[in-house]
């Protein structure tokens, strides 16, 4: 998701909330009262689910769990203006990058799950079908175009743009070309083409390139 539909998802929703908030009469039970849960409620899940589980967004996000409803949006009013602007400021490429980051995790510890119990030719789909969406992001954060004539760029074309754009060097687009051969074959059914051991460094690989590169 775009920085830019990050913030117009936070502005909505503050906007709501600071409007609800002006009316100074209303009670406990009252139709405010319930308005004012509902958008506790979407603001908390707008925090959580724009940054990385573990940021101090998503932490103070969860606090007043429960609380008196109309100190509970005030607070994360506050949590989710403190995010758009930072947003807004470019403060937060880190943030965008983990979110990535934490949805590529997921997979890939899925991936690290299949391969222990021998499943090889799953994890080694998994694995590669999470680079080529890694490498795609990568084009995205870097400027480089994903299409051609409206057509999406294969995973092959994208990698060898981003070695032209000076993301990364030659050998390291080898190295990717390689895991996406990998992968190809895991896709087409030839499971005879690799063993175990090569999945094995296939993920291993995939996990340290993110790193390296995140997007």
């Amino acid at each position: 998701m775009a920085i830019e539909d990050m913030v117009k998802q936070l502005d909505e929703l503050t906007s709501k909330a600071e409007t609800l908030l002006m009316r100074r009469d209303w009670s406990h039970g009252s139709s405010e009262d319930a308005t004012a849960k509902i958008l506790a409620n979407r603001l908390e899940a707008a925090v959580i689910r724009l940054t990385q589980k573990d940021s101090v967004y998503s932490q103070q996000a969860k606090r007043n769990q429960g609380g008196v409803s109309r100190y509970r949006l005030q607070h994360l009013l506050q949590v989710a203006i403190s995010l758009r602007d930072d947003l807004q400021a470019g403060w937060t490429e880190s943030v965008v990058e983990l979110v990535h980051a934490d949805t590529y995790s997921d997979f890939l510890e899925m991936a690290e799950a299949l391969l222990a119990k021998g499943y090889k030719d799953a994890a080694a789909v998994i694995t590669g079908t999470s680079l080529e969406v890694h490498i795609r992001a990568l084009c995205v954060k870097n400027g480089v175009t994903t299409a051609v004539a409206g057509k999406p760029k294969k995973a092959t074309t994208m990698n060898a743009d981003l070695k032209k754009a000076g993301v990364y060097d030659g050998l390291q687009e080898k190295e990717v070309t390689a895991w996406m051969g990998l992968r190809n074959s895991a896709a087409r059914g030839d499971y005879g083409d690799y063993d175990h051991a090569q999945v094995r460094r296939l993920l291993d690989g995939v996990q340290a390139f993110m790193r390296k590169f995140p997007a």
